[in-house]
């Protein structure tokens, strides 16, 4: 006779992940203040300095970001300079690039994250801390490629 696979957990998997991020960020964001950028705005420039120029569709499916919230984590960084926005090679294409402004906000920013992975680290223990990446590794593929069909 076959077994029932076990029944779900009772609590919901997006609210409590979506908390436990509000919750991170929040830790990043008040570590990383002195610097004066948001966690968002640090992750944004971090993938712009290792993929350079990039068009602003690409960029989106990288962060996994809809274009909407794409922007509002743009905007404030182009106002800086840390961002640049141009058209791209056709008139329905922008593409954005870090400046070099960008690249010393980063390099500055960069002991106050490794401050804040270094809190996380300890207070969650490497083991934990481990696992938890690769399960995030797994949960990031649940999300549906840009034809809409999870991968």
């Amino acid at each position: 006779m076959p077994t029932k696979p076990a029944p779900p957990s009772p609590a919901c998997t997006c609210g409590r992940l979506r908390r436990a991020t509000r919750a991170l960020t929040q830790l990043y964001d008040d570590l990383m203040e002195p610097c004066g950028l948001r966690v968002t705005q640090f992750s944004l420039l971090r993938t712009l300095s290792t993929q350079g120029r990039v068009r602003m569709s690409e960029l989106a499916r990288t962060l996994l970001l809809d274009r909407t919230a794409l922007s509002r984590t743009l905007d404030p960084l182009a106002v800086r300079g840390l961002v640049a926005v141009a058209a791209g090679q056709d008139a329905r294409t922008r593409e954005v690039s870090l400046t070099h402004a960008g690249a010393r906000a980063l390099r500055s920013a960069m002991p106050h994250w490794h401050r804040a992975q270094s809190q996380v680290a300890a207070r969650i223990g490497a083991d934990k801390l481990d696992a938890l990446i690769a399960t995030l590794d797994e949960v990031e593929q649940l999300h549906p490629d840009p034809g809409g069909v999870a991968r």
